[in-house]
């Protein structure tokens, strides 16, 4: 068991509707030795990979990308969820739907921070069916800039996102993958770190 999966398991709480609460260490209150610790994990799984910047989505998956960052030495770019009036020029669009808030937004990237000259790293803290990464690659594609990888912080196993993510043939690597998770016992069950 990883130092992150212990983490789930010491302060996680499993609620109704495979809903797994980390906000007391990861999207709402944030442990940066953690975030230490997951970017330095990061940085050894893409070892080698020409990566000049680190791609995420607005709003809790900006924090780890950060820290990611600063052990790749390269800058964030965020995906915003709504335009406003200090956005100028041509942007990127995706349509992206959210397992969490059960909404879909449309996300977007100014053309002057993503060009086809671009490695990217796309780090988001939960995979679920998957929408909001296939978002992120098409804004990339969209720029013509590579997919260097994808970092996610916990992976929801039983559902189809890191398997569909997995066939179109992406490097995705997740420092957790929950497989099950029992609100009535508040129970977590991991994948093993080398089944993918």
């Amino acid at each position: 068991m990883n130092f992150l999966e212990k983490r789930i398991l010491k302060d996680g709480v499993v609620k109704e509707g495979n809903v797994l609460k980390v906000d007391s260490f990861l999207n709402h209150q944030m442990d940066i030795n953690l975030f230490d610790e997951m970017g330095k994990e990061f940085k050894k799984r893409f070892e080698g990979k020409n990566i000049n910047k680190i791609l995420t989505i607005e709003a809790s998956g900006i924090g780890i990308a950060c820290v990611v960052a600063r052990h790749f030495n390269v800058p964030v770019v965020f995906a915003k969820k709504s335009k406003s009036i200090n956005l100028d020029g041509e942007m990127y669009v995706a349509e992206v739907e959210s397992f969490t808030h059960k909404n879909k937004n449309n996300v977007i990237v100014s053309k002057k921070f993503l060009t086809s000259d671009d490695h990217v790293l796309i780090i988001d803290d939960f995979l679920a069916n998957g929408c909001a990464l296939q978002g992120l690659i098409s804004i990339v594609n969209d720029a013509g800039a590579t997919v260097e990888g994808i970092g996610i912080i916990i992976e929801k196993g039983f559902q189809s996102g890191g398997r569909i993510i997995r066939n179109l043939g992406y490097h995705l690597e997740s420092l957790a993958i929950v497989e099950g998770m029992d609100h009535t016992t508040g129970e977590v069950y991991f994948r093993e770190q080398g089944d993918k």
